[in-house]
């Protein structure tokens, strides 16, 4: 699929089949968040596999959604800010560098045929104590990866002359 039908046909899925993912597919999707640009290529980000098949209620503590464990693999991309570039003002770059490494998985999942669905609205604490992450190790965002059992419906989006202003505010 060429890029620009891949952005205009990702979507975030909230049903996913039982289906197992092929370890190649999760290789794949793994390797192109590996290789997102981060500022100063430092890499200051950890992915937490998790495996959602017979954790299913004690995963709910971190996103309380049953499509969260429908998808047999939940993703956890983590920061680490003491590890990150901070520009001159202070701005540690970690929630910048995870979430670009998060949107290279997402849609490379969905160009493997995989689905997601980003979630920043989950516990953190309940993330901490369950996925055992050390201090200093930031949780930032989730998907849940899997095949999708939904249909996506029509993407509501603002005007591009809404969002994009040249040279000037």
């Amino acid at each position: 699929m060429d890029f620009s039908s891949l952005i205009e046909t990702r979507y975030s899925v909230r049903s996913y089949k039982p289906d197992p993912i092929e370890d190649q597919k999760l290789q794949q999707v793994l390797e192109a968040a590996r290789l997102a640009p981060t500022a100063a290529n430092r890499q200051a980000i950890q992915f937490v596999i998790v495996h959602t098949e017979g954790r299913e209620e004690e995963l709910k503590r971190i996103y309380n959604r049953d499509w969260f464990v429908q998808a047999p693999v939940a993703v956890c991309a983590c920061g680490i800010p003491a590890e990150n570039w901070v520009r001159k003002d202070g701005k540690n770059y970690n929630d910048v560098d995870v979430a670009i490494a998060m949107d290279h998985l997402i849609l490379a999942a969905a160009n493997a045929g995989l689905g997601t669905c980003w979630i920043g609205a989950f516990d953190a604490e309940a993330t901490r104590e369950l996925l055992a992450l050390p201090d200093g190790v930031e949780p930032i965002v989730f998907t849940p990866l899997g095949y999708p059992a939904d249909e996506p419906k029509p993407k509501k989006r603002k005007e591009l002359s809404e969002l994009v202003r040249y040279e000037r505010w």
